[in-house]
């Protein structure tokens, strides 16, 4: 049993004082160990504490695995409880932070095997004041902890040690911040110069030049003054930054770097980059939002969990199993397990969808549903309710409840009715955009006021192609509704009709998307001009996601349904097609085209192909709902 330190040695050690090396030079002044540039770097700090605040929410369970295809939860299992409560007044998280946080920083970390008054215990050991004993290069056979009152020693069985790779030894880790010295000196260099401009306003930078004419300079006043100049003037003494005060007709010669020469926002930046790229850390998930779409932000906080963590995670998981688990009972199969299920099976919606889809019924009763919102129970809430639309061998799901339009005959043939999209699709298209419009509003308005031209504060090469991608998204689900609506009833092979129309859905996003942006940069531009641009742009914008956003929904889906049923309904059998409008008040154009007809592949008389095409003028496309209905030459009778 390797839990046999007492919480009263613990207590004798005092405070620690550190041990070993871990320092870092970062300038010619000034050597920090790891500890002081956690404290004192952000950029480490926010990487660092990212990880181990993602790793310590995440539940660890204690199992045993009873066969290959069945386990077993252990809720009350020694190593469950040790781990519930590691120590006094120290929880579960407070315990995974600390590990993970000393593994980044130190590429090393420890926990010490204690027995209590209380029961069993782990203690953290700070990395910086442990040292490995031993003889033997494969691993330490003792720790040393240095205190202010001496330097206990535990052997290997009593600490739990974590370590990471070093290619000098095997039982030791060396640490990430080694490899990013020169960035950090480089930042702590740069936010050196930073204060001393900020704090010594009139700083100059440059040369000094000594007229010819001027008195004899002997060697001991030439050493004087360069002395003198440099601990008043240069590196990183308290009055740098200063007026200088010239002699014998001297004159200085400004060459200064200017903020704006420095980059030195595009510094930091890259600062936080390189950190975060030694860590394996996506650089969205630590605030570098440059090149953040929704689309990848979502997709990279999947892969956060599953190829950033899923490391972490392993490592920690299998030296807790080969160094904790044998020290307890009842540790036969006994293996520990982070929860990533809340957190890679998607949202609430989505797993709800999901397993509605699989069981083919609702899955949840009435009161649990109340007790996921703390509401009492009431009678009969206990009993699952199938509705009545659900049958063995019938729907996939209760919620398939509104089929795509299936193509119907009559005495005239087969007729579908393509309309512009479900107001469902709509809505979901019209939520989306409207966060994009809200992530330029966060872009445009944390720069409000700034003496920068609005396609500067709205760069296409960045808003055109997130756009672009979001749109295409859009037009793939339009397209699909209508395509799967032609197929019902007819011989179409969907997947290839689909397939046959991805360049022109691609194409038409990309020109939708430079078309907004181009209008928003235009709106942008006029706000800035205006008495309080603050307020013209926070208008602008909150009119664009409550307004706008739904207005371009409505604009694609007629667009795309048109031209999907256009392309798609020839190889469905339809030949005819009619314009159909379904405003109550229409405009005046689109009032004399209802019930026009005509061969599908031709164009109507005000020359688009189908309603919403790009053909027509911007206020005809714009918020138009007209539907097509398509026909077949063939007849019953005939």
């Amino acid at each position: 049993m390797a839990f046999v330190v007492s919480s009263g040695q613990i207590a004798t050690l005092a405070a620690p004082i550190a041990a070993g090396s871990t320092h870092l030079r970062l300038s010619d002044n000034l050597v920090s160990d790891y500890a002081q540039i956690w404290r004192a770097q952000p950029q480490v700090r926010t990487v660092i504490s990212f990880l181990g605040r993602n790793i310590a929410q995440l539940g660890l369970g204690v199992f045993r695995r009873v066969s290959d295809t069945d386990r077993q939860r252990l809720a009350e299992h020694p190593l469950a409880v040790l781990l519930g409560s590691p120590w006094p007044r120290v929880t579960r998280y407070q315990l995974i932070d600390a590990l993970v946080q000393d593994l980044a920083l130190f590429d090393n970390a420890f926990w010490l095997k204690v027995r209590g008054a209380s029961g069993l215990g782990l203690l953290r050991l700070p990395p910086r004041m442990v040292r490995p004993v031993g003889p033997s290069w494969v691993s330490p056979a003792m720790y040393e902890f240095a205190g202010g009152r001496g330097v206990h020693t535990f052997t290997a069985d009593e600490v739990v040690h974590f370590h990471g790779y070093d290619p000098s030894t095997s039982g030791w880790g060396s640490s990430p911040i080694e490899t990013l010295r020169q960035v950090l000196a480089e930042d702590y260099a740069a936010g050196a110069y930073r204060e001393q401009l900020w704090r010594n306003g009139a700083r100059v930078s440059g040369y000094l030049s000594r007229p010819v004419d001027a008195p004899n300079w002997s060697d001991p006043a030439r050493q004087r003054f360069r002395q003198s100049w440099q601990s008043q003037y240069t590196g990183d003494g308290p009055q740098v930054g200063g007026t200088p005060v010239l002699e014998d007709g001297m004159s200085f010669t400004p060459a200064a770097i200017s903020p704006a020469d420095a980059q030195y926002i595009e510094a930091r930046r890259l600062t936080r980059e390189e950190v975060a790229s030694a860590f394996h850390i996506p650089p969205p998930m630590v605030g570098i939002l440059d090149h953040a779409t929704f689309s990848n932000v979502e997709q990279q906080h999947r892969q956060l969990y599953s190829d950033t963590l899923g490391p972490w995670l392993e490592q920690i998981t299998q030296v807790i199993e080969a160094q904790l688990v044998p020290d307890l009972p009842d540790a036969n199969r006994v293996y520990v397990e982070f929860n990533l299920a809340a957190k890679l099976n998607g949202s609430f919606t989505e797993q709800a969808t999901a397993f509605s889809t699989s069981v083919g019924r609702p899955w949840m009763t009435a009161n649990e549903a109340r007790a996921r919102n703390n509401l009492p129970t009431v009678p009969g809430g206990d009993e699952l309710i199938v509705p009545l639309n659900v049958t063995v061998g019938g729907q996939a799901s209760p919620r398939d409840s509104a089929p795509p339009p299936k193509a119907r005959r009559s005495k005239a043939g087969r007729w579908v009715r393509v309309k512009a999209a479900p107001g469902q699709l709509v809505d979901e298209a019209a939520e989306q955009l409207a966060g994009f419009f809200a992530r330029q509003s966060r872009a445009v308005l944390s720069r409000a006021g700034a003496k920068a031209a609005a396609d500067d504060l709205l760069d296409p090469d960045r808003w055109n192609p997130e756009l672009a991608e979001l749109l295409l998204g859009i037009n793939q689900q339009y397209a699909a509704g209508v395509v799967a609506g032609l197929a019902a009833g007819g011989d179409l092979d969907q997947a290839a009709a689909l397939d046959a129309m991805t360049g022109w859905l691609a194409a038409n996003a990309e020109h939708a998307a430079e078309a907004i942006n181009e209008a928003t940069v235009e709106q942008v531009a006029a706000a800035q001009a205006a008495a309080d641009p603050l307020a013209e742009l926070t208008a602008l914008f909150t009119a664009a996601q409550q307004v706008r956003a739904r207005q371009i929904a409505i604009t694609q889906a007629t667009n795309v349904s048109g031209f999907a049923a256009e392309d798609a309904g020839p190889h469905a059998g339809f030949t005819h097609k009619t314009w159909v409008v379904t405003s109550s008040r229409p405009r005046s154009s689109h009032a004399r085209m209802d019930g026009e007809a005509a061969a599908i592949g031709t164009k109507f008389s005000n020359g688009a192909r189908w309603p919403g095409d790009r053909v027509l003028d911007e206020d005809d496309r714009a918020g138009c709902t007209c539907d097509m209905r398509l026909t077949t030459a063939d007849r019953e009778d005939s």
